[in-house]
C-alpha cells in the first residue's frame, strides 16, 4: 500500500523526528523512516529504551522549572507531539504559564498546532533553531513570551542532531544572551564518550536522514551552558533515573540500566 505524505514532504527520505516518533512506538513515520530506524536498532537497541527515557526526563524537567517559578517555556526542536508535552505538563503545575514550540518540520508543525487548544497560552512556531535571530523576533514567540522576565529554554534530544557546521556553539551563545537573569537552559544530548564505535555507525546511518547524527564528548556538551550555573549534580550522565536529579514525585519514572543511562547527558542551567 503506497503511503500518503502530506504535500511538500518526501516520504522517501528518513526523517529525524519520524524516526524518534517510530522510537516511541508512535504511527506518524512512513517506511523509510521505519527501516533507516531498524538499522539503528540493530546496532544500538537502546535507542528505543532511550527515547522513551528521554519523554519521561522532559516532563520531569518541565516539572522542577514550574517548581522554581518558572511561568515561560521555549522547546526548540520540539518534534512530533507524544505524551507528556510541555504544556500538559507546564499548565498542569502553573496555570498561567505560556509554552512556544519551535521546530523545522512542516509536519511536525502542523501537528503541534492541530494538538494546540489555547493559542492564548501555546504556540507551535515553524522555525529553524540554528537560527537565533529569526526564532527570537518571530511574532508569535514575542506574542506569547517576555524576554524582559525569566524564560526557560528546552533543547531535548536536539542538538546532537545537528552538525558542527552549523557552529552550534555560536548559536547557543545567542539564545542565552537573549534571556533575562533567573532564565534555565535544560538540555540533554547523546555523548560518544561510550560505546564510540557503535556510536559512529549510527552517524554513517543518519548520513541518509534529513539531519546530522552528532554524538559529543561531555565537555563539549557542557560548554553549551556557558557561563550558566548548573544545577546540582550539574552536567551528568544517568538523568533518566529519579535518583540522581532533585525532582519531587517525578513524572513517569522510568528505570534503566546503567549502560543505557551513560550514552546521554543532560543538565539544566541557571542564568546568574
Amino acid at each position: 500500500m503506497t503511503e500518503q505524505a502530506p504535500q511538500g514532504v518526501n516520504p522517501h527520505i528518513p526523517n529525524a523526528a519520524r524516526m524518534y516518533d517510530y522510537f516511541l512506538g508512535g504511527k506518524d513515520n512512513f517506511k523509510a523512516d521505519r527501516d533507516l530506524g531498524d538499522m539503528v536498532l540493530g546496532v544500538m537497541p537502546e535507542v528505543r529504551d532511550g527515547t522513551r527515557e528521554n519523554r519521561a526526563l522532559i516532563g520531569r524537567v518541565v516539572q522542577y522549572l514550574c517548581e522554581q517559578g518558572v511561568t515561560q517555556f521555549l522547546d526548540l526542536g520540539s518534534g512530533l507531539p507524544a505524551q507528556e508535552n510541555v504544556h500538559e505538563v507546564a499548565l498542569r503545575h502553573v496555570p498561567e504559564a505560556r509554552v512556544v514550540y519551535v521546530d523545522s518540520d512542516p509536519v511536525v508543525a502542523a501537528h503541534g498546532r492541530a494538538l494546540l487548544a489555547d493559542p492564548n497560552r501555546v504556540a507551535m512556531v515553524l522555525g529553524d533553531v540554528r537560527r537565533p535571530e529569526e526564532v527570537l523576533r518571530d511574532p508569535e514567540v514575542r506574542g506569547l513570551l517576555d524576554f524582559d522576565r525569566p524564560v526557560a529554554v528546552l533543547m531535548m534530544f536536539v542538538l546532537h542532531l545537528i552538525g558542527e557546521q552549523d557552529r552550534p556553539q555560536e548559536f547557543m551563545t545567542a539564545y542565552r544572551e537573549a534571556l533575562a537573569p533567573g532564565s534555565y537552559l535544560a538540555i540533554s544530548h547523546v555523548t560518544n564518550d561510550v560505546a564510540t564505535e557503535r556510536t559512529a555507525q549510527v552517524t554513517e546511518f543518519y548520513r541518509k536522514a534529513n539531519a546530522d547524527f552528532t554524538p559529543r564528548p561531555g565537555t563539549e556538551i557542557g560548554a553549551f551552558f556557558g557561563d550558566f550555573d548548573l544545577i546540582p549534580p550539574g552536567l551528568a550522565t544517568g538523568l533518566p533515573t529519579h535518583q540522581v536529579w532533585p525532582f519531587s514525585d517525578p513524572i513517569n519514572p522510568v528505570f534503566v540500566d546503567e549502560d543505557l543511562a551513560r550514552m546521554a547527558y543532560a543538565g539544566i542551567g541557571r542564568k546568574p
